[in-house]
């Protein structure tokens, strides 16, 4: 999958993403405990993970669509001067952040979660506390998040540089919140 996203890639990266989870399917007539059993423990077999299984599939992609409608999303309506995004897709560990935008001498890091509203504060915290304490040198901070993990009259406490993003992974609509926007 494509690492570094700009305006000229993301459209087509979002779209072959899309198709490459489009046939994935749970099975027919499987209910109860095998229903569980079968989400637990048997793996995909195909798409972006295809050795995982249904469940932890469905972690990643969730946080991955963020990803990708958020980038979107940035490049297309945010104040911040990045023409293109490098980022990290699923469980992958190799930069200190899931997402990392460098330009003349300004740089932006943020963490991106999809969760349930029962697990967002939690995420939210953690995801912050990285960010600030943080090695490597950023002007600003950004969270994503689905936007359904929160209510619609929810409003984050951003620091100044900190940014929150919620994102409907559906339609790619966003609501940005920042220290100004308080």
């Amino acid at each position: 999958m494509e690492r570094i996203l700009n305006k000229r890639n993301i459209d087509s990266v979002i779209r072959d993403y899309e198709l490459s989870i489009a046939d994935i399917e749970l099975g027919s007539n499987i209910t109860g405990i095998k229903l569980f059993q079968h989400i637990k423990r048997n793996t995909v077999g195909f798409g972006p993970y295809p050795h995982v299984t249904l469940f932890e599939a469905a972690n990643r992609i969730m946080t991955d669509l963020v990803i990708l409608k958020g980038i979107k999303w940035l490049l297309n309506n945010s104040q911040f001067p990045f023409k293109e995004y490098r980022v990290e897709y699923g469980n992958e560990n190799k930069n200190e952040h899931d997402i990392i935008a460098e330009r003349t001498g300004k740089c932006l890091i943020g963490e991106a979660f999809n969760v349930a509203p029962s697990f967002f504060h939690g995420k939210k915290s953690t995801s912050l506390k990285k960010l600030r304490k943080s090695k490597v040198a950023s002007d600003y901070t950004i969270i994503i998040a689905n936007k359904d993990a929160v209510k619609d009259n929810y409003i984050p406490k951003p620091t100044k540089d900190e940014y929150f993003l919620f994102m409907d992974i559906e339609t790619g609509d966003g609501r940005l919140f920042s220290a100004i926007s308080k």
